[in-house]
């Protein structure tokens, strides 16, 4: 099967024009639809978001490749788009997408159309190839540069029936030709879907390979399974492996080989870092422990960043339940009547009694999910339970004097332990299991780590929980003791922690902080927090309308966007301009977040939702003065940033 037939031309659009990702998608989706390949747009785009939250599936250079393998396609299909201005598709690098490809790939079903897919994404590795695509002026142009592309890079397509001794000569044909086992690099590349990214990074590896002189296969780990599949031979000769992949790949046979872990996306954009590295003769010697290996990280990764990471899976986890929970629990109070019963407000009317009771079982879930998914993150599956149960003991406040709980508020610190703790204890009775005979080996996951891991887990946490609990009240009280200039410095660092690096360490430390204390009922905090967020990119969109010489048209159009992302409390949408202007963005945008955060703070404003933005100000406490504190800061942001830059 070829490219061109799984496009068709009601699926093609020429010259469009878009001001949003998500705007974007929609364009695309009707596209699929309109080629009758989808049973069900809605189920179809659920599966496009989803995929999307792993990671924006744009991959810089102006090449965005959306893509699902659901249930709701009907047959596969490609869709494409060519947008002259760009839209921002949250690519790493801050480009614009000018080409999109959509992929809609079915559950199920026979792969004959896998082959065509992984060959469009090789294709769009050459930049020929994209500029042919962009400057084509008709439908039946498009498609004939992708034809001619596709017979030049791959010859003539034998016939569908041939398919799997087709796919085997296209796998040899993309490999270069060297002798078996003289391979210096190998590598594996696999992404979630395993349909555009995997390819994109195994082409790019070779190529890159080829252009330094050094001999490189790549396995792909697609998703109509692994082709092109390293042998024993060639690993036993290669110097070094490259692991570029979003998902577990198999990693005994790599079991004293240097190997380099890193994310599928480093393969596309960072081969030729990684080739050197692995032939630097510097790479660690990995050792295979028997669980299941996640390669999403680098291998080489600090104690400081091992914990964020486990912190970061847990955090990410949680955030659902804390969120659902907050703006339930905000909305109670808001359809409540406090005259009737203050001391129940909150649950005096039936409405307000409804959402609160479901707020507070979803907010009260936090703290188990949070150890629960560190624990996962430290030890895997068996992991889970483990750091849950843990988690609970934290949030019941157990101690060995009163197992039932209710004497010590160990809270979020406390949940944290559990889940590290829990972690760390699964990996232990795993190295001391290892040595079990095989036979046993069916019974450790479902008896051994689960009933020896909850109890060890349960006994250390109840035993750290008084001592959680002090640090716990002792920092409560600090914050309950602070008044005046304190609280508004405490305000401005949390604020201009929010801005520092938009979606990063101090970003998630001063949110998770502000969450923490939400739970501990400090509502200031919280308020300051989001204030922080939400101004970088309402500075940077007013910027862009105030200060239009400073910005490039598509950059006036990326700003606009901004004015809805920070309404919406979403601060990520000010990274593709920190990104390319780092040095006058990034201190403008904290000077005004710190502004709004320690404005917010001096005028006492509350929140008790953790996220929402302008569209929860009904919950806000002195909700006119929290309009007034965002609106100083981020007018303070923007007139900084209009004095910092350049005109273009």
């Amino acid at each position: 099967m070829r490219i061109t037939e799984l496009l068709k031309k009601e699926s093609i659009e020429l010259g469009v024009t878009v001001s949003t990702k998500e705007e974007a998608i929609d364009r695309l989706i009707s596209l699929m639809d309109a080629g009758g390949r989808l049973k069900d747009k809605a189920g179809y785009k659920e599966g496009i978001l989803a995929r999307e939250q792993l990671g924006s599936t744009a991959i810089g250079e102006g090449i965005a490749i959306p893509h699902a393998k659901v249930e709701a396609v009907r047959e596969p299909g490609l869709a494409a788009m060519v947008v002259p201005e760009g839209v921002d598709y949250e690519a790493f690098d801050g480009s614009l997408a000018n080409l999109i490809f959509m992929i809609a790939a079915p559950a199920e079903g026979a792969d004959v159309h896998l082959e065509a897919l992984s060959r469009l994404s090789t294709l769009l590795m050459n930049p020929g190839f994209k500029e042919g695509l962009l400057g084509a002026k008709t439908k039946e142009e498009f498609l004939t540069v992708i034809d001619e592309a596709e017979s030049d890079r791959f010859g003539e397509e034998k016939k569908e029936e041939n398919f799997q001794e087709e796919k085997a000569a296209v796998s040899v044909s993309e490999t270069p030709a060297v002798n078996a086992g003289s391979y210096r690099v190998l590598a594996v590349t696999a992404c979630p879907t395993g349909i555009a990214h995997t390819y994109m990074a195994a082409e790019n590896l070779e190529n890159t390979g080829k252009k330094l002189g050094i001999a490189l296969k790549a396995e792909t780990d697609g998703s109509g399974g692994a082709q092109n599949v390293l042998t024993q031979e060639e690993i036993a000769a290669a110097e070094a492996i490259i692991v570029a992949a979003d998902k577990n790949v198999e990693m005994s046979r790599f079991d004293g080989k240097p190997v380099i872990m890193v994310p599928v996306a480093d393969g596309i954009h960072k081969a030729e870092e990684l080739i050197n590295r692995a032939v630097s003769g510097t790479v660690p010697v990995y050792r295979y422990e028997g669980a299941a290996q996640s390669v999403t990280e680098g291998e080489n990764d600090g104690i400081g960043r091992t914990i964020y990471k486990h912190l970061m899976n847990g955090v990410s986890h949680m955030l659902p339940f804390v969120i659902g929970g907050g703006i339930l629990i905000a909305l109670a109070f808001l359809f409540d009547d406090y005259s009737i019963d203050p001391s129940n407000f909150g649950k005096n009317t039936p409405l307000a009694a409804y959402l609160k009771t479901i707020g507070e079982q979803a907010f009260g879930m936090m703290l188990p999910i949070l150890a629960g998914f560190i624990a996962m993150s430290i030890a895997d599956r068996p992991g889970l339970a483990v750091g849950m149960v843990a988690g609970m003991v934290a949030k019941m406040g157990c101690t060995f004097a009163n197992p039932a709980g209710g004497d010590v508020n160990a809270g979020f610190l406390g949940a944290l332990f559990a889940g590290f703790a829990g972690g760390y204890l699964v990996l232990g009775l795993k190295k001391v299991f290892s040595r079990l005979p095989k036979s046993l080996e069916g019974i450790k996951p479902v008896l051994l780590y689960p009933v020896l891991g909850i109890f060890l887990a349960a006994a250390v946490t109840t035993f750290i929980n008084p001592y959680m609990g002090m640090i716990n009240d002792g920092l409560t009280h600090l914050l309950n003791g602070m008044n005046g200039a304190s609280r508004v410095a405490l305000g401005m660092v949390l604020g201009a922690m929010m801005s520092i690096d938009m979606g990063g360490p101090f970003n998630k430390a001063a949110y998770v902080f502000g969450t923490a204390q939400l739970a501990e009922g400090n509502f200031e905090v919280m308020a300051a927090v989001m204030a922080g967020g939400m101004v970088p990119p309402i500075a940077i969109a007013l910027c862009t309308t105030f200060f239009k010489k400073k910005f490039t048209a598509k950059e006036r159009q990326s700003g606009i966007v901004n004015y809805v992302m920070g309404l919406s409390f979403i601060t990520e949408g000010a990274i593709p301009f920190a990104a390319q202007d780092p040095l006058r963005v990034i201190p403008s945008c904290a000077i005004g977040a710190a502004a709004a955060g320690g404005l917010s703070m001096a005028f006492g404003c509350t929140l008790r939702a953790p996220h929402g933005g302008i569209f929860v100000l009904p919950t806000i406490g002195n909700p006119l003065m929290y309009l007034v504190a965002i609106a100083a800061g981020s007018v303070a942001g923007c007139v900084i940033l209009g004095l910092l830059k350049k005109n273009v």
